[in-house]
């Protein structure tokens, strides 16, 4: 008779009772954000495959990652978000990262460029500067950039309503400059469906909005080859509440999107399927996050192999940077948000992400000082040289635990893409609202859960100092960029020549209004030094504005 399960068994006994379906009494189940009930303990059977049947890193379907070596080759990309006050501002910055080790630039843009405004329009007012740099005309990006080797430090543009001008502002700077545009390097953003879930800087509405992307795509794969010109992000959307599983499947979704845009236009897979990449989340759970990435690199391997015919595999790669996780840090103890970058960074490292950027431990509060993004370095620094994070690759390839999540986590989202397609398709759920309604759902329950301390957060809902003193410098906001900003884009204008604006705008237009392809007029346009907000017009008047589908209410 087995001895029964009580203060007296033996500790060999109870490790066979945790294998078993049903929890030992007093056990509480324990389950991953995703909704996966997590075993106590995980052997070989869970996994139903002997660990040397494990596919090797660098070989379909990129598991383990997709490079033999990964960070034993190089290490991952150290790419801060950064970007305030106008170009000449931000390209001081720029030179400090890169003088403190940065390998990478991540661009922010201030509201207004994001949503098509130049900074002298009456709706800028008040936000020109304040969360990004100010955009207006490509000399912009001639400040910018100024003394930037583009060659060696690659730039992604965290751009999306406007992005189609941008990135033919960002190619038209470099080709000034001397830089090769086929061999050049870079990313941007260029993710509007997640815009109509997430963060709001639409422009034109759904169809357009796509159109748009397509055009991007087109335009780099012929003219830009080695250039991504879309980063599909699951980021903002894990941000705006869903969980684990649904930001990876909802991306997924989204990236397919835009390749059957792409496909109608006359281009093969292996034409550009290359050059996609993906902006995932990393805060929570470590375990889960690592099965997060290595089950989706796998699905999505799959999907452009069986799916789309890919044949080239390193078309088939899961490109990607993981971001630092701004939803996980807290107002409350900010000095706490230091230790959640350096377990972000870990996951990252875990996950084989290619590029990382870490939300500074002051982003709760303020742009990020100099001193909170130099830690931000040193925390990816710390675990490249001294913390031994490349010396090996997928160091948990193998664990009965990360093996058998892994298994879970990519069925899992390979199931919520079928539900989606169920429902309609992502652009069908996005257009008539039904998606943002789950999502803000979702995010009011979250929150509603840290308010009871249902979910612990340390230094909010347990571990708190009433009276903490906070040790946060602010980003102040200087006048004088808002008057040199002002004061260059009334020089572009007075400098310019207005009748070949006037000439390459109308081009915009016609072509707009033909359903041909955008960016050979936007190119123009930009080279003639038209305006962010002269070209957004334009096309607000051929596609016209987005309308939001307001759907959730709490109760």
């Amino acid at each position: 008779m087995a001895p029964k399960l009580d203060g007296e068994t033996t500790g060999l006994h109870r490790s066979r009772a945790l294998l078993g379906e049903k929890l030992p009494p007093g056990l509480k189940p324990v389950f991953s954000e995703a909704g996966i009930e997590l075993k106590p303990v995980y052997t070989a059977a869970d996994i139903g495959r002997a660990g040397d049947t494990l596919e090797l890193p660098g070989e379909y379907p990129f598991t383990r990652g997709i490079h033999p070596e990964m960070f034993r080759r190089r290490p991952w990309t150290m790419r801060q978000y950064t970007g305030f006050g106008n170009a000449k501002a931000t390209n001081e910055r720029f030179h400090y990262l890169i003088k403190n080790g940065q390998t990478g630039l991540n661009v922010a843009f201030d509201l207004p460029t994001q949503c098509g405004l130049d900074s002298d329009d009456p709706a800028a007012e008040g936000e020109v500067g304040r969360v990004g740099m100010a955009v207006d005309s490509l000399r912009d990006f001639e400040v910018a950039f100024d003394g930037i080797d583009l060659d060696k430090i690659t730039v992604s543009l965290t751009i999306n309503g406007s992005a189609a001008i941008l990135i033919a502002m960002y190619l038209a700077m470099a080709e000034k400059k001397g830089f090769d545009v086929e061999g050049l390097r870079g990313t941007a953003q260029n993710d509007i469906l997640k815009e109509f879930v997430g963060r709001g800087t639409w422009i034109f509405p759904v169809e357009p909005s796509i159109k748009l992307v397509g055009d991007t795509i087109e335009y780099c794969a012929r003219h830009a080859p080695k250039y991504s010109p879309v980063s599909v992000c699951g980021y903002h959307i894990r941000e705006s509440g869903c969980d684990p599983v649904e930001e990876m499947a909802y991306a997924f979704c989204i990236a397919k999107a835009y390749i059957d845009e792409t496909l109608k236009r006359g281009l093969a897979i292996d034409d550009f399927a290359g050059r996609l990449s993906f902006n995932f989340n990393i805060f929570g759970r470590i375990f889960e996050q690592v099965a997060k990435f290595r089950g989706g690199r796998r699905l999505w391997a799959k999907i452009l192999k069986e799916e789309y015919g890919a044949t080239d595999p390193d078309n088939m790669w899961l490109r990607m940077i993981a971001g630092g996780g701004g939803f996980g840090l807290t107002i409350d103890q900010p000095e706490n948000n230091i230790m959640r970058g350096a377990y972000y960074a870990l996951i990252a490292a875990l996950a084989g992400a290619q590029t990382v950027a870490l939300c500074c431990y002051d982003e709760a509060y303020t742009i990020p000082s100099p001193k909170a993004q130099r830690i931000s370095l040193r925390t990816m620094q710390l675990l490249i040289e001294e913390m031994g994070l490349c010396d090996t690759v997928d160091p948990l390839g193998g664990s009965y635990f990360v093996e058998r999540l892994t298994d879970q986590m990519e069925a899992e989202i390979e199931k919520t893409m079928a539900r989606v397609d169920e429902l309609g398709g992502i652009v069908t759920l996005i257009a008539d609202g039904r998606l943002q309604d789950h999502v803000s759902r979702q995010a009011y329950e979250h929150e509603k859960k840290v308010e009871s301390g249902e979910i612990r957060k340390v230094g909010v809902n347990c571990y708190r100092i009433e009276e903490d003193e906070l040790d946060v410098e602010m980003h102040p906001t200087k006048p004088e960029d808002l008057a040199l900003q002002l004061a260059s884009l009334k020089a572009v204008k007075a400098e310019r020549n207005e009748p070949e604006v006037a000439r390459t705008l109308d081009r915009l237009r016609t072509d707009a209004r033909a359903g041909l392809n955008t960016m050979p007029a936007i190119m123009a346009a930009v080279k003639a030094y038209a305006t962010v907000g002269e070209m957004t017009k334009v096309l607000i008047d051929v596609y016209g504005r987005y309308q939001e589908p307001i759907r959730f209410a709490a109760e």
